[in-house]
């Protein structure tokens, strides 16, 4: 009986912080998406130097050792993973949480060795290179150097509310050279993890009443597979021929001041999930390294990582934000599948009430 008043009093007060908010901030307009796509990024593709992958198609690494990857642990997120807030390493020497941070590291490390030296998890790679270029904003993908034959695409997302009044509006394919650009392309994609025998050794802890291990096993696996992560992306550009002349400390990596980007289905510039399933089966990703999908297109083993590889220069990571009805429904046409799925894995990113028969969106 208290329900109904409940919930009219949540939407009342959700309303006041909107308009609040709104009120305070200057909202640029949501623009129609044909001017959006006029207002992409100018890239100078004649003065462009593209890399050329050493090898295509897909590579396939079993079993890596762990010790390999170990040298490029993020640490900051495992503490922020135990609600301690700071940046590794000056967080051991924090006056208010050092103290519980080097326990806590110092059983990590223990932990870790522990789990190299009786091989408790397992680590695999799936990555490569593809002939690619861009149609509108779609990756298009090709089978060989001819460019004949289309391999997959990708289906990528525009920004229609820019930053500025003057600010581009980006979509990921604008860092893939065009058919009409007269040059010829090439993507990444990768699927990593380090996480094969993660459940085991959770359950065995567990079962011995170790909640604290258990959870001390998973942030390690998590660590483990960005890790992984970050060294494929190191092979990939020297693969791709602009890697060579890098010497970046490991926080130099954890900054990404290397170039190109690797963005995942799912990251705020391609919030869609559903993205992943065209990634796993272009790197035949259960087939060669374990890894799944579930119905969601969460990844299982959870400490697992997936994306894209651009290694434009001008390559960035940005936010698509929010999209109107008129990109959903082109988006919805170019993945061939129906507005109501595409409304449902978007919602967050709508500017409008798909129930309503009308964009509510910030009209020009």
């Amino acid at each position: 009986a208290l329900k109904p008043g409940y919930e009219s009093a949540i939407r009342a007060e959700y309303e006041r912080i909107r308009a609040e908010y709104e009120g305070r901030t200057p909202r640029i307009a949501l623009l129609p998406l044909d001017e959006a796509r006029q207002r992409r990024p100018v890239i100078d593709w004649t003065a462009t130097q593209i890399g050329i992958p050493e090898f295509q198609g897909v590579r396939v690494e079993d079993d890596i050792p762990l010790e390999d990857i170990i040298p490029y642990i993020d640490w900051t997120p495992f503490f922020n993973t135990w609600e301690l807030r700071g940046r590794y390493p000056k967080i051991i020497e924090d006056p208010v949480v050092g103290a519980q941070a080097r326990d806590l590291f110092e059983d990590a490390q223990r932990l870790l060795e522990c789990i190299v030296s009786e091989r408790l998890l397992q680590a695999k790679a799936a990555w490569g290179f593809f002939p690619a270029l861009a149609e509108g904003d779609d990756v298009v993908l090709y089978t060989d150097d001819t460019r004949s034959k289309t391999l997959t695409r990708f289906h990528m997302l525009r920004q229609q509310r820019p930053r500025s009044e003057d600010a581009p509006c980006y979509s990921l394919g604008d860092f893939i050279a065009s058919a009409h650009s007269g040059r010829a392309d090439y993507i990444g994609a990768f699927t990593v993890t380090a996480g094969l025998g993660i459940d085991t050794l959770v359950q065995r802890y567990e079962a011995d009443y170790d909640d604290y291990r258990a959870i001390m096993a998973k942030a390690l696996a998590d660590r483990l597979a960005e890790a992984l992560a970050e060294r494929t992306h190191l092979q990939a550009r020297r693969a791709w021929g602009y890697g060579h002349e890098e010497n970046f400390s490991n926080n130099d990596l954890i900054r990404e001041k290397y170039r190109g980007i690797r963005p995942a289905p799912g990251y705020p510039a391609c919030p869609d999930h559903t993205e992943k399933q065209i990634l796993f089966d272009l790197l035949h990703a259960e087939e060669n390294i374990g890894i799944t999908l579930t119905e969601s297109f969460a990844m299982t083993p959870a400490s697992s990582v997936c994306g894209l590889y651009f290694g434009h220069p001008d390559a960035r990571y940005f936010a698509v934000g929010k999209i109107g009805r008129d990109q959903v429904e082109d988006y919805a046409s170019r993945k061939g599948i129906s507005m109501t799925d595409v409304e449902k894995w978007l919602m967050p990113n709508l500017d409008y009430d798909p129930a309503s028969s009308a964009s509510t969106h910030i009209s020009r």
